[in-house]
């Protein structure tokens, strides 16, 4: 169990914060070791994982990675909520030379003797090169541009409305309520964040009046973890509210009146849009065309029932309060 002792200024410097380049880590974890992955993005997520691997250098980032160990410098901490992948890449290929060394020969030394880092001399060789840091951080801009890029619009939009709930939550029942709705690993207790169930040794870490920092993931889902060391500051990291159901395919459900009302399609898709997402998304999900989702999203954003956000060619929809208001009046 880790404990971390909170004090007044803790909860005062506090804060929440989107992780890019954490998700991204997380991602090829998943990929790397067979995990489960969204249900509607799985094959596409596989194949152009394995396309990487034979295409770029991934495998030098691969060979980083083990169950608890990462370098830090492949995934700093995120500054804020607006942090961007482009941010991260920055600060991935600023890294001092020394200090990409040092954790490099940390995380192969962590390798299981079996692993392929430890038994190739030739990644041995490619980890050691003078070009070591550009290479890694244009592996993993690769990675990020195929792997998360086409479906981070939906997960940053899902975890920043995870955020503004777990303020809520602050606001109206303070920090006993808010940390226990983040996961059920965590809690509160006696002036202290416990985390069970992710640490093989009982540590107690003060926080020491610089707070902690609390991130909503994606590809963390359904555990929870913490950096208790190294670049990053303290940190819990928990799965965002709403993003189980994309490793779901539930039965399409057609709520009775509104169905009435808007027509099956449109009901479907309405009601779909508990979280954010796109047409792609949402035509997959709902086996419709992309065209026909679209179609009815037009319909459903004039009646005011939607909204959308774009970001260059991706558009997101979310309901919006009228929207949220008319499906929970038809489905009580």
């Amino acid at each position: 169990m880790i404990r971390f002792e909170v004090g007044t200024e803790d909860l005062l410097h506090s804060r929440f914060a989107i992780s890019p380049a954490f998700e991204l880590d997380s991602l090829l974890r998943l990929l790397a070791g067979g995990g489960r992955l969204p249900t509607s993005s799985a094959s596409r997520l596989r194949s152009t994982f394995e396309s990487l691997r034979r295409e770029t250098d991934l495998d030098m980032v691969l060979a980083l990675q083990s169950d608890r160990i990462g370098a830090d410098f492949v995934a700093p901490p995120p500054a804020g909520l607006t942090q961007t992948w482009d941010d991260d890449l920055a600060v991935i290929r600023a890294t001092p030379l020394p200090l990409a060394r040092a954790e490099i020969a940390y995380c192969l030394a962590a390798q299981p003797a079996t692993a392929t880092a430890a038994t190739d001399p030739r990644m041995r060789t490619r980890l050691d090169a003078p070009d070591v840091i550009a290479r890694l951080a244009e592996a993993l801009d690769q990675a990020w541009r195929v792997l998360v890029a086409p479906d981070w619009l939906q997960l940053r939009a899902i975890c920043e409305r995870d955020v503004v709930h777990r303020a809520g939550v602050l606001g109206r029942a303070g920090w006993s309520a808010a940390i226990a709705d983040l996961h059920t690993a965590l809690r509160w207790h006696d002036d202290g964040i416990e985390v069970s169930g992710i640490s093989a040794e009982p540590q107690v870490i003060p926080l020491n009046g610089h707070g902690l920092l609390l991130v909503p993931s994606a590809y963390i889902w359904p555990h929870a973890a913490a950096h208790t060391s190294g670049d990053w500051p303290k940190t819990l990291i928990y799965p965002a509210r709403g993003i189980a159901a994309l490793w779901e395919t539930p039965e399409p459900r057609t709520p009775g009146a509104l169905t009435d009302l808007l027509g099956r399609s449109r009901a479907l898709i309405l009601t779909a849009l508990s979280s954010p997402a796109g047409t792609t998304h949402l035509a997959r999900s709902l086996s419709m065309t992309t065209g026909a989702v679209g179609d009815h999203l037009a319909v459903l954003r004039r009646a005011g029932l939607v909204h959308r956000a774009r970001d260059g060619r991706v558009v997101l929809y979310a309901r919006t309060a009228i929207g949220d208001a008319l499906v929970a009046a038809t489905n009580g």
